[in-house]
């Protein structure tokens, strides 16, 4: 008996002993001893629990390390090397949580993680971020030197961060061929470059904030741009960038950033969340922008959209109304087709809330039962909401009226006539939102800037009622910088000469909007980023996503698990801010 006791408990200490060891994560510092640039007495490398640890010696902790964590599991094939990058103002490393979130999160996918700790506090006498990125690019030379013996390919190493860590990471993604220190070894004769960047709220990006300060202008003025400390050069890589919307830090940083990215024409993707502040949002975003790009391996087959979401299942009735009394339609022209709208009652009501939806088509035709609005107007229903789609006149009118004259006036009265119905059917008069693409983007914008200005004299009644709405749903917009008035962006809109157009005029009823848009789109991402840009000044939240190597009509094939595939969660998500 005593000799069985013995036994267990030999093997239940060697068991013991093996997790231990199974999760005991190997720290290598990456600097020779003597020989680490800058070396400042002040500094340590280390996270903020550590140092909050009892029995912590400073003098033991003053090189930078990587933590190695353990690889993903034998059954998972490794995809790469992601290198995780706390925040902390460059005056310490304290993003534990966001670490081991991180950790989690990518071993599972399948990538060997690292944990990269850089010296903090700030440096004295030299730029703040000058050490962390002399660590940095030493970091990413050892992270490749070690791609064979860890199992990944030494050209698939990508990074994720948050606020100074993210400043750091957009050094690293767009300025390796610039060096941050002189070599020491043989170890320097290798590149610094990253293949791809996951960047949560960078910090101190703009001028207004380059002295390690929140935005003191919030990213904005004639005179605040993008620090000049990033150079874009021909080794930048793909990068996502993730930023809250009241956040000090300005969110403009990243899209000043993002401009960049796309004047040198490396893929992108930008998303903004409404009311956030600083942190770290939408990491399922990031990953889909990894499947996106062929980072999390070969891309699945596309499917159609109409085909996903082919039944009228969760609607519960249809009616159709003509939206002009006989004879009483303003500017009325023989060759564009007769405007009607469309009620579609969810079978199962659960909120009083309603959404108008329409198409684009260049203005030259439009078309409700298409991918741009059936598949969203049955999204809607089986969440619960009604929804109205519209048929606007087109092709374009003639006798010199702009483009979107009559589908302007015929948007206003859609919105006049839901509004004096909603009551009536036990909905919200007060709670109406419109939704287009493309050509209907740029209408969905008249609807939302320019609610305050009459597209038409009254004809009846239901003219008295306000046309304003409470949020907008642009996919796509076209046709909303000077650059691309009547087509193409010609510049892509990234040039500070391409102007929102004069026909918006973000009047006092201007309402927060949702953006979704293709970052390869011809009718630029710019026309989406430049109004959010435009919103924000104005103090009005609104949210945005951009999709990298994505086209116009970004939606109707896509891959599954990528943001095209999932982007009427967007809306979903969106309405769900705006209704709370």
């Amino acid at each position: 008996m005593k000799k069985n006791l013995n036994v267990s408990h030999f093997f239940l200490l060697l068991c013991l002993c093996c997790s231990l060891s199974a999760s005991a994560w190997e720290r290598e510092t990456i600097w020779p001893k003597g020989k680490m640039p800058d070396a400042q007495p002040h500094q340590i490398a280390a996270m903020t629990d550590e140092v909050g640890s009892k029995g912590f010696k400073a003098d033991k902790h003053r090189v930078a390390y990587l933590e190695w964590f353990d690889a993903p599991s034998k059954d998972t094939p490794v995809l790469g090397c992601m290198i995780l990058i706390s925040g902390g103002s460059y005056q310490n490393c304290c993003d534990v949580g966001l670490i081991k979130m991180w950790r989690e999160t990518f071993t599972k996918l399948g990538f060997q993680c690292v944990n990269f700790v850089y010296r903090t506090p700030r440096p004295q006498g030299i730029p703040l971020y000058q050490t962390a990125w002399e660590d940095g690019q030493r970091a990413v030379r050892m992270v490749r030197s070690e791609a064979r013996k860890r199992g990944f390919d030494p050209e698939r190493i990508g990074v994720i961060s948050m606020s100074a860590g993210s400043h750091l990471a957009t050094l690293l993604a767009t300025s390796s061929q610039t060096p941050a220190y002189a070599p020491v070894d043989k170890l320097d004769e290798l590149p610094c470059h990253i293949n791809w960047a996951l960047i949560n709220a960078p910090a101190y990006v703009t001028t207004d904030a380059e002295a390690g300060t929140p935005a003191t202008r919030q990213g904005y003025g004639t005179d605040v741009h993008l620090s000049s400390i990033f150079k874009f050069d021909e080794k930048t890589c793909p990068v996502s960038l993730h930023h809250g919307g009241t956040d000090p830090y300005s969110p403009n940083g990243s899209t000043l950033i993002y401009r960049e990215l796309r004047k040198h024409k490396v893929p992108a993707e930008l998303h903004l969340y409404p009311g956030k502040g600083h942190g770290a949002y939408g990491l399922e975003r990031g990953i889909e922008f990894m499947r996106q790009m062929g980072f999390l391996g070969e891309l699945s087959p596309e499917e159609e959209l109409m085909k996903r979401f082919a039944s009228d299942d969760a609607r519960r009735e249809k009616t159709m109304e003509d939206v002009w009394p006989e004879g009483k339609m303003p500017c009325a022209q023989e060759h564009q087709c007769k405007p009607y709208l469309e009620w579609h009652f969810p079978k199962e009501l659960k909120t009083k809330a309603i959404q108008i939806i329409y198409s684009g088509g260049s203005y030259q035709g439009n078309d409700p039962d298409g991918f741009e609005v059936a598949p969203a107007r049955r999204y809607l229903n089986e969440r619960g909401m009604t929804v109205v789609t519209m048929k606007y006149r087109t092709p374009r009118p003639k006798n010199g009226l702009a483009k979107h004259t009559t589908a302007w006036q015929d948007l206003q009265r859609t919105i006049r006539i839901v509004r004096s119905k909603a009551e009536s059917l036990g909905l919200d008069p007060n709670q109406i939102g419109i939704m287009g693409s493309s050509a209907g983007g740029h209408l969905t914008l008249m609807g939302v800037t320019s609610s305050q200005h009459q597209s038409y004299l009254p004809v009846d009644d239901i003219d008295r009622q306000p046309c304003h709405v409470q949020w907008g749903i642009g996919i796509y917009p076209a046709y909303a910088l000077t650059d691309g008035v009547d087509g193409y962006n010609k510049t892509g809109g990234n040039e500070d000469e391409a102007l929102l157009v004069p026909e918006f005029s973000f009047d006092l009823r201007t309402a927060p909007m949702l953006f979704v848009h293709g970052d390869a789109d011809g009718w630029a991402a710019m026309n989406s980023v430049k109004t959010w840009e435009k919103m924000r000044s104005m103090g009005i939240q609104c949210e945005l996503h951009t999709l990298a190597t994505r086209p116009h009509c970004f939606q109707r094939t896509a891959v599954p698990g990528t943001g095209s595939y999932t982007y009427l969660d967007r809306i979903g998500e969106f309405l769900s801010y705006i209704l709370k």
